[in-house]
């Protein structure tokens, strides 16, 4: 009598395993997005070409979106997002680099310091747009008092139509440099020490040691923060609501703050184009500067 030896059985072979689960894995990941990112998008592009209100909405093509760029007020938020958005990254950039230096090196109370830098990110940013608002004030306000003292007249800094920017955009940074240091800070300490004594000993000064080893090491630290910063600067809106409201006239309005006041005002079609026109914005900004970023980082 013979038996036949049972056959052994089959297994599902690693490769369609592994491309079967990341699939599913996935998928609800991408039905969230698409419902809470996807469709609310396609929603407010339609809306955008629409006179609306809550019950009733009139197509009327690209008319919210010249008016948009034909008013002057409109057209002033539009470039002050510009100028608001670049100053405010590339300050970031520059002081979290110098700061991310000092405390990363020898000296005393390193730690309480670190701390001091990052407090501001914590604090809530209508908190710190009311308070410097007090302390900008021209006549009573602690910073012109102080100035005072030294014998300097302090400017209207935010009533003056040259100064009200600026002055908004330095308390922003004020705010947002801690996390730039800290991004910075990340990446210093991760550069290996022994670059910098071997380029001691082939005789590099400081100046050459910085611009040789930690600039490019630090690359990737760098592109982070110009990232988070421009989107940041771009679509800032609380703290120059605070300080503000976009005042003295037209001063400091950015487009966040022109898309709240339409929606004030009742001009909800207009108001989503700005909105767009944002979203646009930001985007066509921010993926040309990650690419060029990220490739110099790749070829350093």
């Amino acid at each position: 009598m013979t038996t036949t030896a049972a056959a052994p059985p089959r297994r599902r072979s690693r490769k369609g395993m592994a491309s079967s689960y990341p699939t599913w894995f996935y998928i609800p990941s991408a039905v969230l997005y698409v419902v809470l990112f996807g469709v609310p998008t396609l929603a407010g592009f339609y809306f955008s070409l629409t006179r609306w209100d809550l019950t009733n909405a009139e197509f009327i093509g690209l008319e919210n979106y010249v008016q948009f760029f034909t008013e002057s007020r409109l057209l002033k938020g539009f470039i002050n997002t510009f100028i608001y958005g670049f100053v405010t990254s590339g300050l970031k950039v520059v002081l979290g680099l110098a700061l991310g230096l000092l405390l990363t090196s020898s000296i005393l109370g390193r730690g309480y310091l670190r701390s001091t830098v990052f407090f501001p990110v914590l604090v809530s940013t209508i908190g710190i747009g009311i308070t410097f608002k007090v302390l900008m004030d021209p006549f009573d306000g602690l910073i012109n008092q102080a100035l005072a003292t030294i014998g300097i007249n302090g400017p209207a800094w935010l009533t003056d139509t040259s100064w009200a920017l600026f002055s908004v955009a330095l308390v922003d940074v004020w705010k947002g440099v801690g996390i730039a240091t800290l991004i910075y800070i990340s990446g210093l300490v991760a550069i290996p020490r022994d670059y910098y004594e071997a380029a001691r000993v082939d005789g590099a000064n400081a100046w050459q040691r910085f611009r040789t080893i930690t600039l490019p090491l630090v690359q990737p630290a760098t592109a982070t923060v110009v990232l988070l910063s421009l989107i940041g600067g771009l679509r800032s809106f609380e703290l120059i609501w605070a300080m503000t409201k976009g005042g003295p006239g037209f001063t400091t309005d950015v487009i966040a703050s022109v898309i709240y006041k339409q929606y004030q005002s009742g001009f909800f079609g207009l108001s989503t184009a700005g909105n767009v026109v944002l979203f646009l914005v930001v985007t066509a900004i921010v993926i040309p500067v990650q690419y060029v970023l990220n490739k110099r980082q790749v070829e350093a």
